[in-house]
């Protein structure tokens, strides 16, 4: 079964470098970001990982939580984050889920339920673990993104659209494209002009089906 969007995810115990973890306990109140990887010591990923480590105070300040996923062990990930901390100049404290039965991984329908992994494996036997999944403090399923092994993620971006899901979540109002914090946000269409002057003050009317407004506080 694929898991959607708004869907709880799995209430999993899983195994870290960092030791044993229950995903909705680790989640608690916070935000939290989940980032799959096919294989330790590979390039793309290294830097993927370098990246996620030189964000940690923006992590911070969104109250989000950062675990990373790989199918390797916990003492194969952490001779990794030597690798990871040099190239990143950066302490990678978050922990890393050892999936080496893959049962996150299908869990979260990034490999079917009969996938297995090869002896002598590379990671075209685990490329489609290379997802994000940034999930509310409710434990469902906020925003998902999946990207093949030759391109890296875009960091930035996931920052922004988790700044888009916490502007937009219990507030009323949408993102349009290319928002960034500061910028107007969209007021939905179920409201009426009477009920978005009282809640939001002055709009713009910019098409009958599109106004602006400014984010809310």
């Amino acid at each position: 079964m694929a898991l959607r969007i708004n869907d709880t995810i799995p209430d999993m115990t899983v195994e870290t470098d960092q030791g044993t973890i229950n995903l909705h306990e680790w989640v608690g109140d916070s935000w939290a970001i989940l980032f799959s990887h096919p294989k330790d010591f590979t390039p793309v990923c290294t830097t993927e990982f370098g990246a996620v480590a030189q964000l940690a105070d923006e992590w911070a300040k969104r109250d989000t939580k950062v675990m990373g996923i790989s199918v390797d062990s916990a003492e194969e990930h952490k001779k990794w984050k030597n690798d990871i901390e040099g190239f990143a100049k950066a302490k990678a404290g978050f922990p890393i889920i050892a999936d080496e039965d893959l049962k996150v991984a299908k869990a979260f329908d990034m490999l079917p339920a009969e996938a297995y992994m090869p002896d002598g494996r590379t990671p075209n036997d685990s490329a489609t673990v290379r997802a994000v999944f940034i999930v509310g403090p409710d434990k469902k399923l906020k925003l998902s993104m999946t990207y093949p092994m030759t391109v890296g993620r875009n960091f930035a971006e996931v920052l922004r659209a988790l700044d888009g899901l916490q502007m937009s979540t219990g507030k009323g109002v949408a993102t349009p494209a290319n928002w960034n914090v500061g910028d107007d946000v969209i007021i939905p269409t179920s409201v009426s002009d009477a009920d978005a002057k009282a809640k939001f003050g002055e709009f713009t009317t910019v098409l009958p089906y599109l106004r602006t407004t400014k984010a809310p506080s």
